[in-house]
């Protein structure tokens, strides 16, 4: 099984992150459930990654992510 953290290092280092989303659990946003562009993210940590919001850094830890998918809506991965 792979981790997300192992996906997004993959993505980030092999094809860019660019292409491709993270779907996370964001408690007041509609259905609790946040999309973020790969794009955005700055760093892969270890313990969560970092992305670019409106000028600030925020950490996400890798718990809260629900899905790593293309913007074509290919499923690269996905908590059970």
């Amino acid at each position: 099984m792979v981790t997300v953290r192992e996906m997004l290092n993959k993505l980030k280092w092999s094809l860019g992150l660019g292409g491709y989303q993270v779907v996370i659990v964001h408690r007041g946003a509609p259905g609790d459930v946040k999309v973020i562009a790969g794009s955005s993210i700055k760093e892969v940590g270890r313990y969560f990654f970092v992305y670019e919001e409106n000028g600030v850094e925020v950490q996400i830890p890798y718990h809260r992510v629900l899905e790593v998918r293309s913007v074509e809506g290919e499923v690269l991965f996905r908590r059970r």
